[in-house]
């Protein structure tokens, strides 16, 4: 065997490695919540069953749960990427010598362990007598979502060209306006991929959720109760409906990126 063709077997070898580690905890996980069997698990194999996806309909602390979850996410997507676009856009006006200060200074709530962050907020606003709660979990995952945000828009800007705010300038337009109709547009799909990311960061947030929740339950936190009690198939079942949402989001979404490719192929051809 050549070198060429033991490298490519290497290569190979790994992916399939790879994706076998990724891919076969979910389909385990998956298995289990068609399995008649009270244990999570898929050996042995006693049945196909719809049970656990019954007990689930029926678990109306989990429902509530979810409620709480999404209700906490949109409230950090509304006020993170505002703050996270502000602050890409201030670092990138900014001096060269400054920069590296408040960059710093604004991505290091991303290295600041979840607990530290949840046990600070939690402190910090009982200072000023304000009692845990959701309204505590949604401030304490901005504290470091909003660098998320900042980080992606950053990195759109460094392909934005100034002199187009200064050409709007020029003819007449005030900084307002260069704003909402230049710079805002240019930033769409960095702030866009912002909000989906910190929505997800924010349902699958752990450990700031739970010293700042009160007495309110999130999703994260009532499947932490769950496995520490007793873990059941349900667990599993919701696990299962958000994989297939999750794939269905993502063939969707390559449906229409490739129909707009073609879209834009044909513009581009009619031109010609």
């Amino acid at each position: 065997m050549s070198s060429k063709a033991f490298g490519n077997f290497v290569i190979r070898a790994y992916l399939v490695i790879f994706l076998l580690f990724m891919l076969l905890p979910l389909v385990v996980m998956g298995g289990a919540a068609l399995n008649d069997s009270r244990m999570p698990s898929v050996y042995p194999w006693v049945g196909f069953t719809g049970q656990w996806f019954s007990d689930l309909w029926n678990d109306q602390v989990m429902w509530g749960a979810i409620r709480n979850t999404l209700i906490v996410a949109v409230c950090v997507v509304g006020i993170s990427v505002p703050i996270g676009t502000a602050g890409a856009i201030l670092l990138n006006s900014v001096k060269p010598n400054v920069r590296s200060f408040i960059y710093g200074f604004m991505v290091a709530p991303i290295l600041t362990p979840g607990a530290v962050i949840g046990i600070s907020t939690l402190l910090f606003w009982n200072n000023f007598h304000v009692s845990a709660g959701l309204h505590l979990s949604v401030l304490g995952q901005v504290s470091f979502i909003a660098a998320y945000v900042m980080l992606l828009v950053l990195a759109r800007l460094q392909s934005f060209d100034p002199g187009l705010e200064e050409a709007a300038l020029d003819l007449g337009a005030n900084h307002g306006q260069v704003m909402r109709r230049i710079l805002i547009p240019h930033l769409y799909p960095a702030i866009g991929a912002g909000a989906l990311i910190a929505f997800f960061q924010s349902v699958e947030n752990y450990n700031i959720t739970l010293f700042t929740r009160g007495n309110s339950q999130t999703l994260t936190v009532y499947v932490g109760s769950k496995i520490r009690s007793g873990i059941t198939p349900t667990i599993n079942a919701l696990a299962l409906i958000f994989i297939v949402l999750t794939v269905i989001a993502a063939i969707t979404y390559e449906i229409l990126r490739r129909r707009e490719q073609a879209r834009q192929a044909l513009i581009k051809i009619e031109d010609e």
